[in-house]
C-alpha cells in the first residue's frame, strides 16, 4: 500500500529535521505550509518532503490541501510539531492497510510532564464523551495522528477549514458506518509554543470550531 502522509505546517522550522528523518519507509511526507514565515519550507524541500503551499488559514484548509495533493492508497495526519513520532505511523496505517478498521485514531499516551496541558487534556475528554455517546465509536482522544484510505476520506466530502476539521471526519465517517478503531501513540513535549492548546485561547477557538461542526453534523 502506497502511504502518504499530511504534515499541516505553521512555523515549524525546528520540529521539521526531526519528524521527517523519522518517518517510516514506505510513508511518503506532505508538508502542507499554512502561512510560515521561518525557513520551514526549505527544511521541508531539503528533506525531500513534498511541500504544498495553502495560503488560506486554518488547520482543516492545510488538512485538505494534503489530502487533495495525495495520491497513495492510504493518507495518514499527523501534525509537524515534533509532539507524535512518525515511526509510530504503523500503529494507525497498519489496520486500514489489513482491512480490520477504516479509520484509526491514535489515542496520545503522555510521557512526560508538559506534554499535554491540563486545559487542552480536560478540552478534548469533554468532547471525545461527546463523541461516543453520539456516534457509539469507542473514541477516547481527537487525536491529531490517524489514517484512512484516500478515495473513502474524498467521498466523506469534509468541509470544515478550521479547527473543526479533524472533529468532521469522525463524524461523517460514523455516520457512514465506517469502522473506527485507537491506537495508542506517544505524545511528546512539542518543539516551541502550541498554536492551540499551548493557550487557553486557543483551545477555546477550538472548541468554538467543533462545536459549530458538531451543530452543523446533528
Amino acid at each position: 500500500m502506497e502511504i502518504d502522509v499530511v504534515l499541516p505546517c505553521l512555523d515549524e522550522e525546528a520540529a521539521l529535521p526531526w519528524v521527517l528523518e523519522r518517518m517510516p519507509a514506505g510513508c511518503r511526507p506532505i508538508v502542507v505550509d499554512n502561512g510560515s514565515t521561518d525557513g520551514s519550507v526549505k527544511v521541508a524541500a531539503r528533506f525531500g518532503a513534498q511541500v504544498v503551499v495553502e495560503p488560506r488559514r486554518g488547520f482543516g484548509a492545510a488538512c485538505h490541501a494534503g489530502l487533495l495533493a495525495a495520491t497513495g492508497d492510504i493518507v495518514a495526519f499527523m501534525d509537524a510539531d515534533a509532539s507524535l513520532d512518525p515511526r509510530q505511523l504503523p500503529r494507525v496505517t497498519e489496520p486500514v492497510a489489513a482491512g480490520d478498521a477504516d479509520l484509526v485514531l491514535g489515542r496520545r499516551i503522555t510521557r512526560s510532564a508538559g506534554a499535554w496541558p491540563p486545559h487542552a487534556r480536560a478540552a478534548n475528554a469533554l468532547l471525545a464523551r461527546r463523541l461516543r455517546r453520539r456516534t457509539g465509536a469507542g473514541v477516547h482522544d481527537l487525536g491529531p495522528m490517524r489514517a484512512a484510505r484516500r478515495d473513502a476520506l474524498l467521498a466523506l466530502g469534509l468541509s470544515d477549514r478550521r479547527f473543526g476539521y479533524p472533529l468532521e471526519m469522525v463524524l461523517r465517517a460514523a455516520a457512514a458506518g465506517w469502522r473506527i478503531a485507537e491506537a495508542e501513540v506517544d505524545y511528546l513535549p512539542r518543539a516551541g509554543r502550541s498554536k492551540v492548546t499551548g493557550t487557553v485561547r486557543g483551545t477555546v477557538r477550538a472548541i468554538g470550531d467543533m462545536r459549530r461542526v458538531m451543530r452543523e453534523n446533528a
